[in-house]
């Protein structure tokens, strides 16, 4: 495998908000060089949360989605705010989002988003052992809680309204670790 490409340079292209674009020059072990962009993240990450009521039941939110101009349903996430611990930031918008708060917070994976082009990673925390709790988000309209069992995965690829990557693989490594089958690093 060859080494990784030398990054000569870096700059920022655009600012929002949120997100920065930046160019970074790069070169290649076999001598080539390119200008590539990528989205950077300001922050510390995000969280994706696997809320389980029981051993097979997960609450999922519906959520207005800007970028697909649709609703979708998919976990409670959010972004880990300054001074804030991944199971913190969880547990925060699993109030937030849903409703509850757990007792038991278990880290499982970090997972990237279109890493050719983003830095942007998630922590993956699987929530149980849960208890009605709720504290004012930024959300701009109160979210759709729907249970949903891991065991009927299949039925809720099949629907038109759940697309999100992150989710998907995050419901399946949740179920994955619940039955024994995988244990985080």
């Amino acid at each position: 495998m060859p080494s990784p490409p030398e990054i000569l340079a870096k700059r920022a292209a655009r600012d929002s908000r949120f997100l920065r674009v930046e160019e970074v020059d790069l070169a290649f072990s076999n001598g080539a060089r390119r200008t590539f962009e990528r989205l950077t993240a300001s922050g510390q990450g995000a969280v994706f949360i696997v809320p389980m009521r029981d051993h097979d039941t997960v609450l999922l939110v519906r959520e207005y989605g800007v970028g697909l101009d649709r609703y979708e349903l998919g976990l409670p996430k959010g972004r880990i705010d300054p001074g804030e611990t991944a199971l913190e930031a969880a547990n925060r918008e699993l109030q937030e989002e849903a409703g509850f708060a757990a007792r038991k917070l278990t880290p499982l994976i970090t997972l990237s988003l279109l890493p050719a082009y983003m830095t942007h990673k998630a922590q993956v925390i699987l929530a149980e052992d849960l208890y009605p709790q709720s504290r004012p988000g930024d959300e701009p309209e109160r979210l759709d809680v729907v249970p949903w069992k891991l065991s009927e995965l299949p039925a809720l690829l099949a629907r038109d309204d759940v697309s999100e990557g992150r989710s998907i693989a995050a419901l399946f490594i949740a179920r994955e670790y619940l039955e024994g089958r995988f244990r985080p690093a």
